[in-house]
């Protein structure tokens, strides 16, 4: 079993390596193992801002240097931070 992972691991790397871009989809808190905060568990950014005032197209009409401030701070929180396993 050992050969055909190592095979299918080889040959993912082999198509990774050749593609022109890569879009990668996770679930809700993937990041929390990296120090990065998540959105909705204990000491969630939405405790601390309503998604209301910072994620929706409103808030960005109504006031988008908050949401850029927001998205900005989130950038670069997640720039300081290392992959996880």
């Amino acid at each position: 079993m050992a050969s055909t992972t190592t095979g299918k691991i080889t040959e993912f790397r082999q198509l990774l390596s050749r593609a022109h871009s890569v879009l990668v989809l996770t679930g809700a808190g993937i990041s929390a193992e990296s120090g990065v905060p998540t959105f909705r568990g204990a000491g969630g950014l939405w405790r601390q801002y309503r998604a209301t005032d910072l994620a929706t197209a409103t808030a960005f009409s109504r006031s988008p240097s908050l949401v850029w401030e927001f998205y900005h701070y989130r950038r670069e929180l997640v720039r300081t931070k290392q992959p996880n396993k």
